[in-house]
């Protein structure tokens, strides 16, 4: 019976001879403790038992929990049904869980994904319109202002 330490489990001493692989699977399992925590603490703030997410999510409790453990990670899809359950925007799942990039800070975008009457189409649909008149209007004055979010790389699922 071997005593050495699992690569990934180990410890990170420079006599580790932790490969591509073992590193790439370490920042993967990080990346799934990360957004589960967020998770359960999101939950925990909104007073919604395990249970209940499992329910308003249409994901079995079982796999809810391995998420939240950080087992499991979540597609894009698992996290836009969670994120619904929690009456989050999925945006800050999907940026919690590198899916997307930060923005930079706007109080615009913020209010608009905090409102709770909102649908996440309807904040989707004003945040396009607010960024469409953001570029507009940067086109027409030709002000790059760095600290401005217009820069909109990712990709948008319809």
């Amino acid at each position: 019976m071997s005593t050495e330490p699992d690569p990934i489990e180990g410890s990170d001493t420079p006599g580790d001879s932790a490969g591509p692989g073992d590193i790439a699977a370490r920042v993967v399992n990080n990346a799934a403790q990360d957004i589960g925590a967020f998770i359960r603490s999101q939950r925990e703030a909104a007073q919604v038992s395990l249970r209940q997410l499992s329910q308003l999510a249409g994901v079995s409790n079982p796999y809810l929990s391995q998420i939240e453990r950080g087992l499991r990670k979540p597609s894009a899809e698992v996290l836009a049904q969670i994120a619904k359950g929690l009456r989050l925007s999925a945006e800050v799942l999907y940026v919690r869980a590198g899916i997307l990039e930060h923005r930079a800070e706007s109080a615009v975008r913020d209010a608009v994904l905090v409102d709770t009457v909102l649908t996440e189409r309807q904040k989707q649909v004003l945040l396009d319109i607010y960024d469409s008149f953001c570029r507009e209007n940067q086109q027409n004055t030709g002000d790059a202002r760095p600290d401005h979010p217009t820069d909109f790389d990712e990709e948008k699922s319809s």
